[in-house]
């Protein structure tokens, strides 16, 4: 990942000596000057430039290590906000990538000519064309360059990352190792307020804004946990020691109370058991199709049997399960029918383009209808986004942004399967098959809600969907599968 017009010995020796000497001066000048200690961080940054340089994949992989960390702050009392640490961080390495790209004019052809990689490109171009009509151009513009500093580090450089096997296991463990801090900080919180329903919707703050994005990430990692123990050839210390990651991800999973987690996970399994059992993908897309059409066929048959579950989602498990029907007296649930509502008229209004990227949480008010309404709703409509990952982009980017989303789903998951069944080592066919079930589990509960304008959940996504698109372009043929690819 070096940089070649940097790797010769003079150019290196003169890039210490200008970045020492900036040191020396900026620090008396902030010691002596201006009397502050902000100069006793000047190392830590200096250090991290340098491994911009020289070593981009520990930035990588401190990517990893500080997202779960990493806490929201508001710029200036702007109104804007960065994730901090994490977010400087993946806007160093963006900005790196489009400088070496400039400078080299050159990127893995394999990679960038992957199927998945063209809907990504499309992805970015309709974003583009939406933010010209959209109604607030600065707010999409915005989100472009946000999506731009996600998938860049995550899907781009981390597929050159993941070429080295070993560095997958090195990145989910960096991860999972911050987010079991995480879930320490959570359940102490949660138990010093009695394991109570209420208190599992904050006590994860100020890491994640709410049970539903925890218990999104929770599920990722679960199954990418729990993918390590059909590993082959691991040693009895660490195999015992990813039982105990796994039933702490199981833990965190049920304190929790996110319903749609427990329902990604689900469906996981489902998926799982039917690639087990090998049941041909066509009789599965059969049995979609045909429970979509039966569902829109008896939608009101459906929805008078679903009005008499009138269990609120509370601190029992089962309660909690039971509640996820619940569309008459569950104020999140109809929170959620009535973003999605509104989503809806905002398309139909703008079928083709859209509002534009980013806007739904500006544009939503005035679509809102008063019999819709919850006692979480505002009448400004400043509660955030549509709670889906295909519902906003409709009504962001019109039908041809929700096909985007759609179409990315279906190659990612046809892709992990494909690779899976055709993969020669046992390992490739286990984090293939781990990473896209953690894959098939978010996009699950992208049905719910959405969290791909957020670096807590857009890094280990987009990392994923790198490690299958690695794992069917270098490592699928390959009998042995610890083995670096090199340049």
């Amino acid at each position: 990942m070096n940089n070649r017009f940097l790797n010769s010995k003079p150019a290196k020796s003169a890039l210490l000596y200008i970045v020492s000497a900036l040191f020396v001066a900026a620090s008396l000048y902030l010691l002596l000057d201006k009397d502050t200690m902000l100069g006793f961080a000047i190392p830590v940054v200096v250090g991290i430039l340098l491994l911009y340089i020289f070593r981009l994949d520990v930035v990588l992989f401190m990517v990893a290590l500080v997202t779960p960390l990493s806490i929201n702050i508001d710029l200036f009392d702007s109104g804007m906000t960065l994730s901090l640490p994490s977010e400087p961080l993946l806007i160093g390495i963006m900005l790196l990538f489009a400088a070496k790209l400039i400078y080299e004019r050159s990127y893995d052809l394999k990679i960038a000519t992957h199927p998945v990689s063209y809907i990504i490109y499309f992805m970015f171009f309709w974003m583009i064309v939406t933010t010209i009509t959209s109604d607030m151009p600065l707010v999409s513009v915005k989100f472009i360059i946000s999506r731009l500093w996600f998938i860049i580090p995550s899907y781009f450089m981390g597929a050159m990352l993941f070429r080295n096997t070993r560095n997958i296991d090195r990145f989910i463990w960096l991860y999972a190792g911050a987010l079991l801090a995480v879930v320490a900080y959570t359940t102490v919180n949660h138990a010093m307020n009695g394991f109570s329903g209420n208190s599992a919707h904050w006590v994860m703050t100020p890491f994640y804004n709410d049970h539903t994005a925890y218990g999104a990430i929770i599920a990722i990692f679960l199954i990418l946990s729990a993918m390590y123990l059909f590993m082959p050839n691991m040693k009895r210390s660490k195999r015992i020691l990813v039982v105990l990651v796994t039933a702490v991800m199981i833990t965190a999973l049920i304190l929790s109370f996110c319903r749609a987690a427990l329902l990604s996970i689900i469906g996981a399994i489902a998926v799982w058991i039917c690639i087990r059992l090998k049941i041909k993908f066509r009789w599965i897309a059969a049995t979609v199709i045909v429970g979509g059409g039966l569902f829109f066929a008896f939608q009101q048959q459906i929805f008078d049997s679903l009005s008499r579950n009138k269990q609120d989602a509370s601190g029992n498990f089962i309660e909690n399960i039971q509640s996820i029907s619940n569309i008459s007296t569950d104020a999140s649930n109809l929170e959620r029918i009535n973003r999605w509502s509104s989503a809806i008229r905002m398309f139909r209004e703008r079928p083709l383009f859209g509002w534009g990227p980013g806007t739904y949480q500006f544009e939503y008010a005035p679509f809102q209808m008063s019999d819709e309404k919850t006692i979480i709703s505002t009448n400004a409509g400043d509660m955030g986004n549509a709670h889906s990952e295909y519902i906003g982009p409709l009504a962001e980017q019109g039908l041809v942004g929700m096909l985007i989303m759609l179409t990315l789903v279906g190659m990612v998951v046809y892709t992990g399967i494909k690779t899976y069944l055709k993969a020669k080592s046992k390992e490739c066919k286990v984090i293939t098959l781990g990473c896209t079930l953690a894959m098939i589990g978010y996009f699950i509960h992208g049905l719910l809600n959405n969290f791909l304008d957020t670096d807590k959940l857009a890094v280990p996504v987009w990392s994923c969907i790198a490690i299958i698109v690695v794992m069917d372009v270098y490592h699928s043929h390959k009998d042995t599968y610890y083995e670096e690819i090199k340049k």
